[in-house]
């Protein structure tokens, strides 16, 4: 075990595995992670948008002259298969995974709907892009991370799971909530294998075009409701998001497991 004073906020030899990677609080993981020596691998199934990102991680890898790099991986983290064939790869090329970020999800373009108007559809698409996406993505690289004795998984969640929805959409409530859960039960199981797993719940902000419709179909009124309602007074941004993760991503928070950090500005005071 590493001595306290040996300990820096360094990626260098990790290897961080990072899905939603192609917009807002995804791209910013990836990059905040590479920019300190991590090797990432970018997964999302948007594969134009992830290109995209992958260029603009490159760039501030350069820019800082980093060790880290990031290659991409295009991937729909919603279909088991193709998740169990992702760890596969991701370890043949990098020889191991010693992260797993979980940022995958969204509300599929839905808006709130009367509980009695919500079809099963609907229902199954929000859990399967939120909470389904973390559980195969946990279940593909745990047995990879058991072997090293090694890892830190952290799930991205919502203020939603913790509380209620801003946009009343109860499958990403409940998706959310789920995932919190997941985060609970998978940090007592897997702790004794050297492997932490911590949440952090976003509070509002404007990271990727879903984010940007909502805020837009809001009235000035509700918007500066929103706002007055957080105690910094201000919405987030994909990096304020991003820095918790790389506290539980790093061994700083090595004897940190199962918690949920709330990265809200204070919107929700538990």
């Amino acid at each position: 075990m590493q001595s306290v004073n040996s300990l820096q906020l360094t990626f260098e030899n990790r290897v961080a595995v990072v899905t939603g990677a192609a917009h807002g609080i995804g791209r910013a993981i990836c990059r905040e992670l590479a920019i300190r020596g991590a090797q990432v691998a970018a997964v999302d199934i948007l594969e134009d948008a992830l290109d995209e990102s992958g260029k603009e991680v490159e760039e501030a890898i350069a820019a800082h002259g980093s060790a880290g790099a990031i290659r991409l991986y295009p991937c729909d983290a919603a279909d088991s298969a193709a998740v169990k064939s992702l760890a596969e790869s991701v370890v043949r090329d990098f020889g191991k995974a010693d992260i797993l970020v979980n940022v995958a999800g969204g509300v599929a373009g839905q808006v709130h709907q009367p509980i009695e108007a919500v079809s099963d559809d609907d229902w199954r698409k929000v859990i399967d892009i939120n909470l389904n996406t973390t559980f195969y993505m946990i279940r593909a690289f745990a047995p990879y991370m058991k072997e090293a004795a090694y890892g830190r998984i952290v799930n991205i969640s919502s203020g939603a799971g913790r509380s209620s929805s801003l946009t009343g959409i109860q499958a990403y409530t409940s998706a959310k909530a789920g995932q919190i859960g997941l985060t609970r039960q998978m940090a007592r199981e897997l702790g004794r294998f050297g492997i932490t797993v911590n949440n952090v719940a976003p509070g509002f902000v404007l990271s990727n075009p879903s984010t940007e419709r909502q805020w837009q179909a809001m009235s000035k009124e509700q918007q500066d409701g929103l706002i007055e309602s957080i105690s910094s007074r201000r919405l987030g941004t994909p990096e304020d998001i991003a820095h918790p993760v790389l506290f539980f991503a790093s061994d700083f928070s090595r004897y940190v497991n199962g918690q949920i950090i709330s990265a809200d500005g204070g919107l929700q005071l538990f």
